[in-house]
């Protein structure tokens, strides 16, 4: 139940599928060792847009029109898991369609912001995942929920599986544009041919194991893992005006995304005492920032001190992130074995892991020009450390910050970075 709303404020759930608009053949998508590595992890959005006369004019049939000719182009969203003889994970182009749900809230759209609770979200985004019944499971949910003032929220829930948030959200951007009348792209999603092989990797092996990266218990076909505490999700902004601050007060030439970074980590170093938290992840956007494929090819890296970081300068810690990371991607990529796709492995949250999504359009999709009025964004799947994403910010050209994190670490962080840095 969410705190300050009632269980029922939404309800009257509808479930429905749509499929490309054309037969895509027998057509299979080999998944790479970067997809299965990320494959226990869902990207999740939602976009809130306020009641209008564009708004009022989408119905859920011309909501769902575009979606035919966009799956067109991204057809693979619309398979299903399937295994090779080895056990290997791949996607069956075989069209069963993306999920679509649809719910109304007795609520209105301010009124549910107004509250308190940085949960509520979840109430707008299908919580899915793929499995137990893994064959049947869709890779993507998109909810439409209908607000009491006649505003709505579109929320969808994105298989990591598929591809990066780079992908996932350029993929719900194009079908905005074919929702405002832009002419349908040349497909971008066409998979590798099954006989192509794949480059080779680095291996990996118990004594190379990435820091950024940690095994977790077999899952079988219900592709999440279980954490051993409760986990919570809290967001914040910081405007470009206290980030200059606070460059200016360390003296530093960190870019926004190490200092917030630096500044989380020294201050759950401290939050977490007697626990040591030399080490953290380090995420970023790969190549595919600049292209409209169905890929994972972020960058996954670990920065480690020497030092207690909840002793080291800030500035300090913000150039250790900037200057001394080490890539580990390829060593990711080695750790699946590249004829059964074992073992099961968990990237964000293994160790305390930063996610630079600043690159992301996170305001980009457009319903006929209209603009969302807020963005939400998460990751279910992470591992007990926790994960810090860092977002583009709204009209004050500053930084969105979702921590996902243990849920009793939350108030003594928000309560450290009120009293140390008027933040949060």
């Amino acid at each position: 139940m969410v705190s300050g709303l009632d269980s029922g404020a939404v309800y009257g759930h509808k479930i429905s599928s749509v499929v490309p608009r054309t037969v895509t053949g027998d057509i299979v998508r080999e998944l790479t060792n970067m997809d299965l590595a990320m494959k226990l992890h869902y990207l999740k959005g939602v976009y809130y847009f306020k009641q209008s006369e564009i708004i009022d004019g989408l119905t859920i049939f011309t909501l769902k029109i575009p979606m035919f000719p966009w799956l067109d182009n991204y057809f693979s969203a619309s398979g299903r898991i399937r295994r090779s003889e080895t056990g290997r994970p791949f996607i069956k182009c075989n069209d069963c369609g993306v999920r679509i749900i649809e719910a109304k809230c007795s609520r209105t759209l301010d009124e549910w912001l107004e509250v308190k609770d940085f949960s509520s979200w979840k109430h707008l985004v299908s919580e899915k995942v793929l499995g137990p019944e893994l064959y049947f499971s869709p890779t993507v949910y998109i909810q439409f929920t209908n607000f009491k003032c006649g505003g709505m929220a579109i929320g969808f829930s994105w298989a990591h599986v598929l591809g990066d948030a780079v992908s996932a959200t350029k993929c719900f951007n194009q079908w905005a544009q074919l929702l405002s009348g832009n002419l349908p792209p040349i497909s971008y999603n066409l998979p590798k041919p099954q006989n192509e092989e794949q480059k080779p990797v680095e291996k990996s092996s118990a004594s190379v194991m990435p820091h950024s990266a940690k095994l977790v218990e077999p899952v079988g076909d219900c592709w999440l893992a279980p954490n051993n505490c409760e986990m919570a999700t809290y967001s914040f902004e910081i405007t470009e005006m206290k980030l200059k601050q606070l460059q200016a007060k360390e003296s530093t030439e960190a870019g926004y995304f190490e200092m917030i970074s630096a500044l989380i980590w020294q201050c759950l170093a401290k939050v977490r005492e007697g626990k040591e938290l030399k080490s953290v992840t380090i995420c970023k956007n790969g190549p595919s920032i600049g292209s409209c494929s169905l890929k994972n090819e972020q960058k996954i890296c670990y920065v480690k001190t020497d030092s207690s970081p909840g002793k080291v300068g800030l500035s300090e810690l913000a150039m250790l992130i900037a200057k001394e990371e080490v890539d580990e991607t390829k060593l990711v990529q080695g750790i699946v074995d590249r004829e059964t796709g074992k073992p099961d492995v968990i990237i964000y949250g293994a160790n305390l892991t930063f996610i630079d999504m600043q690159e992301i359009e996170l305001y980009g999709l457009e319903l006929k020009g209209q603009k969302p009025i807020h963005v939400e964004y998460s990751i279910d799947g992470v591992g007990d450390e926790g994960a810090v994403l860092v977002l583009q910010g709204g009209k004050n050209k500053g930084r969105l910050v979702k921590l996902i994190l243990p849920e009793n670490q939350i108030p003594k962080l928000r309560e450290m970075l009120e009293s140390m840095w008027g933040i949060a």
